[in-house]
């Protein structure tokens, strides 16, 4: 046998012991997967093809029947004997959407008392609901703007909503979100997008379509939150794992984690296709970004954005937003805002070494086409905050010291932290009692040995409220009343 073939045949077997071998890790990995009937059942959602043909009122009446079968299937499938306190799909639990203060897993518009005077789009984050931006909502709403709050397909259901769900349903759902909102605002009114995560990347590729269509009302202003603009490398090979789904005896391969339900309007539950689709959403973005750069007129139609980014983040990457996003726009008015880690604790030398020098690459010269602001500790021992600002085109920056303190104990934020005040009846450290949402999740404070939990405890550990949400919401109407 000639050499060549040797060698190839070697290389064959190799990887074929390789597949197997992973083929064999992820089938242990997931063996202790239980599905549950929110984890097989598929609701009956629009795709992007009838949603571009929708009115609101028609997704809204979609939207209604699919949480009419939806509460049906889960009462035929749920065990009689098996009520649970904390399972968001029993009706007899405390986390039942339907018995809540208010049901933040649907669709809704906020109109101002007055008439409006613009008008905000939110698209909340992949395995959320409308829930996560609501206080923005409440927010812009009070100042006059007339406020759309879509519910993506595939989430606010069941986890498995997001099997069937694509990336284009949901950049149709935020076409139609626009068009709702712009008609109700007088014409030329200021449009802004309000993007968490996942929605964050697709306030960017909707703004990154409307410069080539002109049916697509543009928006003034894009308002960032933890964007989704970089994911793991591991969303890039999703779709691997999933392959052994495709036998029926390995169904839970289609599955990362299964989890309870214990959270009304979020999934704790995440399916292979999740990943695959943001991770697509994600790389659309880019390759738009690269292409159009690359243009006569690159990007210099772009709005300004503005981004609220923790320094710390274990979803998105915030080198990313920086080099994939930032690095790209023209001078127009953007700015970047990064809330760092805990330095008055004192405890640098405790910290992984990349996230010191993520701190110093942001802020490191040269002069940039946008602002930048770290929201810091004074410093060892000092928790008062800062805000050390430098000017588009500088590499000097000024300082503002702040009425506000990084809380003792808190190492950092996060990224799932950011939209919610402390007063979150929700995800608040100090949740407002008036609200009624079954748990408060911010609140817990869980310990005892490794293993105990079916969870890992540190998800527990992870910030879910903004101790400074208030300054960035003073923050973002200084921005915005400046242009």
């Amino acid at each position: 046998m000639p050499i060549r073939r040797l060698l190839v045949a070697v290389v064959l077997v190799v990887l074929a012991l390789l597949a197997t071998a992973l083929l064999g890790f992820r089938i242990t990995a997931i063996a202790h997967f239980h599905l549950e009937p929110w984890h097989t059942y598929v609701p009956h959602e629009l795709h992007a093809r009838d949603i571009d043909r929708a009115s609101w009122a028609q997704y809204l009446t979609a939207e209604q029947h699919l949480f009419d079968e939806l509460n049906q299937e889960m009462r035929t499938h749920l065990p009689a004997d098996r009520h649970s306190p904390y399972n968001r799909y029993d009706p007899e639990s405390r986390v039942f959407p339907g018995k809540l203060t208010h049901d933040w897993n649907r669709s809704y518009i906020a109109e101002p008392a007055q008439a409006a005077k613009g008008s905000v789009v939110l698209l909340h984050g992949l395995t959320d609901s409308p829930y996560s931006l609501r206080h923005f909502a409440t927010h812009f709403q009070a100042k006059g703007f007339v406020v759309v709050a879509v519910r993506m397909p595939g989430h606010g259901t069941v986890p498995a909503g997001l099997t069937d769900a694509d990336w284009e349903d949901w950049m149709a759902a935020t076409r139609l979100a626009v068009r709702e909102a712009t008609r109700h605002a007088p014409a030329k009114a200021p449009l802004y997008l309000i993007g968490f995560s996942n929605g964050g990347a697709l306030a960017v590729k909707y703004t990154l379509d409307s410069l080539h269509d002109p049916q697509l009302a543009r928006p003034e202003r894009l308002v960032l939150v933890s964007p989704m603009i970089g994911v793991s490398r591991f969303a890039r090979f999703a779709g691997i794992a999933g392959l052994p789904a495709l036998l029926p005896a390995f169904a839970q391969a289609a599955w990362l984690s299964v989890l309870p339900e214990f959270n009304p309007f979020k999934y704790n539950s995440f399916p292979v296709n999740a990943a695959r689709q943001s991770h697509a959403l994600t790389e659309a973005v880019r390759q738009q970004l690269v292409a159009q750069g690359k243009q006569p007129d690159g990007l210099t139609a772009l709005p300004p954005i503005i981004t609220y980014q923790s320094l710390v983040d274990a979803t998105v990457s915030t080198e990313a937003i920086q080099t994939e996003l930032y690095e790209r726009l023209p001078a127009n008015g953007s700015e970047l805002v990064i809330f760092d880690s805990n330095r008055a604790l004192g405890i640098d030398d405790m910290l992984t070494p990349s996230v010191t020098a993520l701190r110093e690459r942001l802020f490191a010269p040269p002069a940039r086409r946008y602002g930048r602001t770290l929201i810091s500790p004074r410093g060892p021992g000092d928790a008062q905050l800062i805000a050390r600002h430098i000017a588009a085109q500088a590499t000097q920056g000024s300082e503002q010291l702040l009425d506000a303190r990084y809380p003792a104990g808190l190492v950092s934020l996060s990224h799932v932290a950011l939209p919610f005040p402390a007063d979150d009846a929700l995800y608040g450290q100090q949740p407002d009692n008036t609200q009624n949402y079954g748990v408060n999740l911010g609140t817990l404070s869980l310990r005892g040995e490794r293993g105990t939990l079916i969870m890992d405890a540190g998800s527990f550990a992870r910030a879910t409220s903004n101790p400074f949400f208030r300054w960035m919401l003073e923050h973002l109407d200084s921005t915005l009343e400046a242009r």
